[in-house]
């Protein structure tokens, strides 16, 4: 019988070379860049236009009556005729200085608290307690005792806004000390930093974004405590001119003095977050995509 041997097969893989498709390479970009970008500046100002065009659209239309809220180009009219007489910049002025005094008045105490609370645990017994049941007073609340106790003056106006801005600065510093990691503090001390040294070093840098939220913060009661100040025994600023626009019903004048109250408060705003950007530039932050 003959058996037919079949031709043997090569056991060695085949390695001829496989050519690679061909591929467009592109460099790889992220997502966000390869958007179409919207200049930020405009972004952040169409909310604004588009509220003033339908408050202009609905009182064209008669849909808001004049007795009830002014038109813009009505209320930007009289905020002209105020800027050529020099009612409005002078009070602009007077209001910037109670809030420039109350400011710096609440700076002081606020922060000296918070250092005195948070730094030691002595300070911490005396000063916390009290400081907490203050703060749930409404400052609003203390007007009429402030006139009482500082007269009609400049005085309890000032002492109002200091009131307003003491307490978040406390909160917000004090938090920012006790928040410090306490790692942080073992490395400080295994270099033989001093006490003052790792205050000055480790403990009031780490407290100092906290510091700056409660100082923006603070700015904000400022304005509002103004509001309710320059409204009691007031002959100047902007709230005087409210008082009398108010007596008069020209909704033109209020809603300038509140354009005036919003402007200042957001400059104001925008010169504690640049200098917020300038101290902290050690530390990285998310900035949204």
């Amino acid at each position: 019988m003959s058996i037919s041997h079949a031709p043997p097969t090569s056991l060695e893989p085949d390695i001829s070379p496989i050519s690679a498709p061909d591929l467009d390479l592109q460099p790889l970009v992220p997502a966000s860049s390869r958007r179409t970008r919207v200049p930020r500046w405009l972004r952040r100002t169409t909310g604004p236009v588009l509220l003033l065009a339908l408050w202009q659209l609905l009182s064209s239309t008669g849909a808001l009556q004049p007795d009830v809220l002014a038109s813009p180009g009505r209320i930007a009219q009289v905020a002209g005729d105020m800027v050529a007489d020099g009612s409005l910049p002078a009070a602009m002025g007077t209001s910037l200085q109670r809030v420039a005094a109350g400011l710096l008045l609440g700076l002081v105490v606020g922060t000296g608290l918070a250092l005195l609370s948070g730094l030691f645990r002595i300070g911490e017994d005396l000063v916390d307690a009290p400081v907490q049941m203050l703060r749930t007073m409404p400052f609003v609340g203390l007007i009429p005792l402030f006139i009482i106790w500082f007269g009609i003056g400049e005085a309890p106006k000032v002492a109002i806004i200091t009131l307003g801005v003491t307490f978040p600065l406390y909160l917000n510093v004090y938090a920012g000390i006790r928040g410090v990691d306490a790692q942080l503090i073992e490395a400080g001390e295994s270099l033989g930093l001093s006490r003052w040294g790792l205050v000055r070093h480790v403990v009031l840098p780490g407290a100092l974004p906290n510091a700056m939220t409660g100082l923006r913060y603070s700015l904000g009661i400022a304005w509002l405590a103004l509001v309710f100040a320059e409204q009691v025994n007031a002959d100047s600023g902007i709230g005087f001119l409210m008082v009398q626009a108010r007596d008069f019903l020209r909704t033109d004048v209020i809603v300038v003095c509140l354009v005036v109250y919003a402007f200042l408060g957001l400059l104001a705003d925008f010169i504690v977050r640049s200098l917020e950007r300038l101290l902290l530039q050690w530390r990285p932050t998310f900035t949204g995509r």
